[in-house]
């Protein structure tokens, strides 16, 4: 008998629970994991370009125009009225940088000459101003070279010169239609 107990609870420790169902997959999982990564991934994509965006907004100014430039550092320019060699030298680099960006010209890389010889070839500027162009680089050279000491009331005119100069080149701005009525309406 007691092989038979031995063998009956061997048997009773050999029984065991019921394991839960096995999920068989659909093969659907894949399909839905593909689907969030890449909803996910575009979610991230579009904050991206939506910072990227932002960004160039806020660091983004629009450039001041070079007639804008160029009268500033004219004004600035009245500050060394007392001292003629840096003032002539800061109102005709001025005017030099002016032309370049405005017009496309190699100015302030070469002597006068050079650069009033490439201006006769363009129609960019009216003949009288070229003229008034080669006057005015010609009197700053004189004090910038040869130590010319020009009083106050020419180192104004070279100023009003250069002043003219910009706003005779300075492009016009184009008003649209309904600007044009409205600055017509009074107020």
């Amino acid at each position: 008998m007691l092989t038979n107990q031995t063998s009956s609870l061997h048997i009773a420790n050999d029984i065991r629970d019921i394991k839960p169902p096995v999920e068989i997959p659909s093969g659907w999982e894949w399909l839905w994991w593909t689907l969030g990564v890449l909803a996910v991934a575009l979610i991230l994509f579009a904050l991206w370009k939506w910072w990227q965006k932002r960004r160039l907004q806020i660091t983004m100014k629009p450039p001041v125009p070079a007639h804008t430039r160029a009268k500033q550092m004219l004004e600035k320019a009245l500050e060394l009225i007392a001292q003629p060699k840096p003032f002539c030298i800061l109102v005709s680099d001025t005017i030099r940088v002016y032309l370049e960006e405005r017009f496309n010209f190699r100015a302030p890389e070469r002597t006068t000459e050079e650069f009033l010889h490439e201006l006769q070839d363009t129609n960019l500027l009216a003949a009288e101003q070229k003229e008034k162009l080669g006057e005015f680089l010609g009197r700053c050279d004189l004090v910038k070279f040869a130590k010319y000491e020009p009083r106050e009331p020419e180192l104004r005119d070279l100023h009003s010169s250069a002043l003219r100069l910009v706003e005779e080149t300075e492009p016009v701005e184009v008003q649209s239609p309904e600007s044009k009525v409205q600055s017509q309406i009074p107020a």
